[in-house]
């Protein structure tokens, strides 16, 4: 039995399975199939314990030729370590990169790893919006642009961002700027007369 900082092989992969923080600091693993290793408290796929290995220190691990986990950052310092900031960099990623589609919150918190309720109120305690609102306000940021640049109906243009109803997109639209958007776009256009 391998004794590792004072615990046994069987303790860290307990560590390991269950993600538990209060180890971090203390070990990481190392798994021999994906040549990465990671923090106890890493949400990733949970290895099979024979591909496991265990090291004191990230040094020792890129010595034996792995190299670091990206969600969990095992290269870093734990004062520098925020398990929630790659989950909420990805959630906004992933609403910036595809506004325009029928996103599902389910989807979203299944790419970033964990539950829909977990990746709410994460991402709610750090943005102030909810991930539906998020959504939200980066639609209706395209839209305005959209309306300064382009001769797009705002009907179109609703469809385009992602809307599957007009009376939806008016909705949110009012809500964030106070106006409709064809008001919004007579506004810009009246701006630009000399």
């Amino acid at each position: 039995m391998k004794i590792l900082n004072n615990m046994s092989k069987e303790i860290m992969w307990e560590a390991v399975v269950t993600c538990d923080p209060k180890y971090d600091g203390e070990f990481l693993y190392a798994i021999k199939t994906t040549g990465i290793f990671c923090r106890p408290s890493c949400r990733s796929k949970i290895p099979k314990y024979k591909n496991v290995s265990f090291y004191t220190n990230a040094e020792e691990a890129q010595l034996a030729g792995y190299r670091p986990c990206k969600r969990c950052r095992p290269d870093l310092s734990l004062k520098n370590y925020d398990p929630l900031h790659s989950i909420i960099k990805d959630t906004k990623e992933i609403i910036e990169n595809q506004y325009w589609k029928n996103i599902h919150l389910n989807d979203i918190a299944a790419k970033v790893g964990v539950s829909q309720f977990h990746l709410t109120r994460t991402f709610k305690n750090r943005t102030g919006y909810t991930p539906r609102l998020y959504l939200e306000k980066i639609r209706i940021r395209k839209a305005q642009e959209l309306l300064m640049t382009t001769t797009l109906s705002s009907t179109e243009i609703g469809f385009q961002i992602g809307y599957q109803s007009m009376s939806s997109f008016y909705h949110a639209f009012k809500r964030h700027t106070g106006h409709s958007p064809r008001q919004f776009q007579a506004d810009i256009k009246n701006n630009l007369k000399p």
